[in-house]
């Protein structure tokens, strides 16, 4: 665990997303939860030495199950945006494994036994301050990587949360995307009103702006080659040769390869369908 500015903590090496942890004098806000129970037990653990007040609250990023599966291992309060609260109505109340391979984490763990989906309750629509201490943590909606994706920030620390807006050393999950709201998001965590921020990735630790930038450019490459894969007529072909094109662009370590080239291949294959071809595919939950 790593503390980024005063009573604020990131953990980024359990299997999944990017934890964080904010201390405050009424308690714990946490954000998001590792999928893994051993690692949620760990996790707990850990943030017992963090001191603070009695209470607990966890905030998720977004519906992703890397994010959500262990929620209810952390047995505190859950706070969502009101649309990612819509993904959890709609699922089974007991978590079943998608049929598709997405390059998920959580896929690439042998067994999770059964779990339970947390249902959350608090959300909110397009903004939300929590005042747990001097320092209140504002809660913002900006879609792009799923529709009920928010940023946590501590204005008064300049540290942002980002979520799945931002992934580091990975392909970003595009299956459930909007790639035209995503790239407006970026360009907001761009500009001045972020400058000197320090903005934790959703995976992979703390991001550069050369890091924001690059994940703005690819975005943008992603839209401009599936219009125009949208007026040949071999999708196939064309769609393995995008897939091989924008993986160069990662250093993909040999054990991670071929999870990462499903996530991309999944996420490309269901954002063409869903925006480019009058098909009845369903919005993947990534």
């Amino acid at each position: 665990m790593r503390e980024i500015a005063p009573k604020i903590y990131m953990e980024d090496h359990y299997l999944g997303v990017t934890l964080g942890a904010i201390v405050t004098t009424r308690g714990l806000i946490q954000i998001d939860a590792p999928p893994m129970l051993d690692d949620g037990r760990s996790w707990r653990a850990s943030l017992l030495n963090l001191g603070g007040g009695p209470e607990r609250l966890l905030i998720n990023l977004d519906a992703h199950p890397d994010r959500t599966l262990g929620t209810r291992s952390m047995e505190c309060m859950v706070i969502v945006q009101e649309k990612t609260a819509q993904v959890f109505r709609n699922r089974p109340t007991a978590f079943k494994p998608q049929s598709d391979e997405t390059g998920s984490d959580w896929e690439t763990v042998p067994s999770l036994g059964n779990i339970r989906w947390m249902v959350p309750e608090i959300t909110f629509s397009h903004q939300m301050e929590i005042h747990w201490g001097e320092k209140p943590v504002l809660l913002e909606h900006h879609a792009g990587p799923s529709a009920g994706a928010v940023w946590a920030t501590i204005p008064a620390e300049k540290v942002a949360f980002a979520g799945d807006i931002i992934v580091l050393n990975q392909p970003p999950f595009l299956a459930g995307s909007d790639i035209p709201a995503w790239i407006e998001s970026l360009k907001i965590l761009l500009s001045p009103a972020y400058r000197g921020y320090v903005v934790v990735a959703g995976r992979g630790g703390i991001a550069t702006v050369d890091d924001i930038r690059a994940q703005l450019n690819f975005l943008n490459l992603v839209q401009s080659k599936l219009e125009k894969m949208a007026s040949k007529k071999s999708v196939s072909d064309a769609m393995d040769s995008l897939l091989t094109s924008l993986l160069a662009d990662f250093k993909i370590p040999d054990n991670r390869r071929d999870q990462y080239t499903q996530r991309l291949r999944h996420g490309l294959l269901q954002y063409y369908y869903r925006h480019y071809q009058n098909t009845n595919l369903t919005k993947s939950e990534e």
